[in-house]
């Protein structure tokens, strides 16, 4: 999950210090290997790394609403950030959909404003193409900076779930006022849990750099493929760093980590990644800022994989070798979206010839030829594919079939009812299928997470709006 951190050690001229050492700045991360045997087990290191850097407060309030276009009953959670101070100092990146939501037409305007002070988020209904969905959700701002006494220009909106329905505006305005009392600025989870839709947990990430900290949370579980996914992303800091350069740290972390991960192919309406600082710690060092905001972009982007409708195995596509990054990575995609070897993976069956396939049919209708020649292939360290032949064994194939089954999250079975629901609501580990494509042609490499194709995902998907 570091390996954007890594490759970014290995190319700075210093060294970061670690906590034992009594330098001005430093920079600490999570363990890469984290296994949980519980729900409460994960639930107590989400706590633990959910600590909101100074100058920030979140609340949530939840209500029940009849959706005009569906008569049953339904739930929305209003979730708010707050700033003490309003910051200069913000950036987000947005879908690159051409049929995008209302808040993110009126977000990509509020880059343009001097000061952002809150954003207000709601789930259940992503407001994209709904009738007066902009006038609807400029009027939530509006209302959310009455209650904090700012501008509405200062409040970024959010919304994310169903795609079509307009929000219910009358209930929400009325469920507002119930934030305030519920705003604290001890933790961050009770936002994570705010805004999930079909997430089975909240995620959070969390780097420590010297007084100051940079956490983030995420949602998203479907309709997952960057250009960003179907997920929205805050990222909180206290470390006081300068607008531009801000900025540019975002569209380089988002790069190798957001826009590198695929669970379905589908983009979504809503995507969102906004950062805010509030400037409460000075910044000594930008270069190690921008080395943990690329370690938590990266760990956040897996944690969306690892958390996929359905997933029960994450697939790491290591393309290297690659004339380009941009061939790398498109290569990396054709691999993780490929629906007939999502399935064999899902059946912990090393079908490598389905691997072999989706290849060759993504190079052959690339618009600049490739030769494959030197293409070499490896499955969880196993060298399965050189000199234009497989190179397998029985020994191999057991091997094989092992790492899969390692790399499982969760056994599938149906419930009694025929259901395929997944039987644990946290994520065991943090393994994953391991694929390396060296293609002996270059310098440039990417590196593409995505999921396999269950039983689970369909179920998901066929019943999302029931």
């Amino acid at each position: 999950m570091l390996a954007a951190f890594d490759a970014w050690i290995q190319a700075t001229p210093f060294a970061l210090h670690s906590l034992a050492s009594p330098p001005q700045f430093y920079l600490t991360v999570a363990s890469t290997s984290l296994t949980f045997t519980s729900r409460v087990a994960h639930r107590n290191w989400l706590s633990s790394q959910a600590t909101l850097p100074r100058g920030f407060q979140v609340g949530t309030t939840t209500f029940e609403f009849i959706p005009q276009e569906t008569p049953k009953p339904a739930k929305m959670t209003l979730t708010l950030i707050a700033l003490d101070q309003p910051t200069p100092n913000f950036g987000a990146m947005f879908t690159r959909s051409a049929l995008p939501g209302s808040p993110i037409k009126i977000g990509r305007e509020r880059l343009k404003e001097s000061h952002w002070s809150a954003v207000i988020i709601n789930n259940k209904i992503s407001n994209v193409c709904a009738p007066n969905g902009e006038a609807t959700a400029e009027r939530i701002c509006a209302q959310a900076a009455e209650l904090l006494k700012i501008t509405p220009a200062e409040v970024l909106p959010s919304s994310t779930g169903i795609i079509g329905w307009g929000l219910p505006h009358e209930k929400m305005a009325a469920a507002l006022p119930a934030i305030l009392p519920n705003l604290q600025g001890d933790s961050i989870l009770p936002a994570a849990e705010g805004i999930v839709t079909t997430d089975l947990y909240p995620k959070v990430r969390r780097v420590q750099i010297g007084d100051g900290s940079i956490v983030g949370m995420a949602k998203g579980a479907g309709m997952v493929e960057p250009n960003l996914a179907t997920m929205l992303v805050y990222i909180l800091t206290d470390i006081d760093v300068p607008r531009d350069n801000l900025r540019a740290m975002l569209t380089r972390a988002v790069e190798p980590s957001f826009n590198s991960i695929s669970i379905d192919s589908d983009t979504s309406t809503s995507d969102t990644v906004a950062v805010l600082s509030s400037g409460k710690v000075p910044c000594d060092d930008l270069a190690v800022f921008e080395a943990g905001l690329t370690t938590l972009c990266a760990d956040l982007a897996e944690d969306i994989v690892r958390n996929g409708e359905g997933v029960r195995h994450v697939i790491r596509v290591a393309v290297i070798h690659a004339p380009d990054t941009a061939i790398a990575r498109s290569l990396g995609k054709a691999v993780v979206n490929a629906p007939l070897f999502k399935c064999a993976v899902a059946g912990n069956d090393a079908n490598v010839g389905r691997l072999v396939q989706v290849i060759g049919k993504h190079i052959g209708e690339a618009a600049t030829p490739i030769d494959l020649s030197s293409l070499k292939l490896k499955l969880g360290g196993i060298d399965i594919f050189a000199q234009g032949v497989f190179q397998l064994n029985p020994k191999k194939e057991a091997a094989l079939t092992d790492h899969l089954l390692s790399a499982e999250l969760y056994q599938s079975a149906p419930t009694a009812d025929g259901d395929f629901s997944p039987p644990v609501d946290y994520p065991t580990h943090e393994r994953c299928v391991e694929i390396e494509i060296d293609l002996g042609l270059g310098d440039a490499n990417a590196t593409v997470i995505g999921g396999d194709l269950t039983h689970e995902y369909v179920t998901e998907n066929a019943d999302y709006r029931s």
